[in-house]
């Protein structure tokens, strides 16, 4: 990976770390949700919910679109893929070192 992609794999662990915003995340991927109708659903401040959205946003698996006076918040499935297709890769390589492990241990 480039620096970017190790910029963007920071970013999308760092917002998938808190249990708050997986949540939040696995909302907005099922429909589109205001940030006040998601906020009424903790119990924290609005603004607490607002730092929680950002972070998604600035890691790209939301997207927030002002409609009047309130700002909607939808989960991007294709960043998601993106994480699960990083953490596939992750998996290969940790497959394949135990493989490693378990021949050499036959062997000897």
């Amino acid at each position: 990976m480039d620096e970017t992609d190790e910029q963007r794999a920071d970013a999308f662990f760092h917002a998938l770390s808190d249990r708050t915003r997986r949540d939040i995340l696995r909302r907005v991927l099922a429909g589109e949700h205001s940030v006040s109708a998601l906020a009424a659903k903790y119990d924290m401040s609005f603004a607490a919910v607002q730092k929680h959205v950002a972070v998604l946003e600035r890691a790209g698996l939301l997207t927030k679109r002002r409609q009047g006076r309130e700002q909607l918040a939808t989960g991007d499935v294709q960043a998601v893929r993106s994480v699960a297709s990083m953490l596939s890769e992750l998996e290969d390589i940790w497959r394949g070192r135990v493989d490693r492990i378990d021949t050499y241990l036959k062997e000897n």
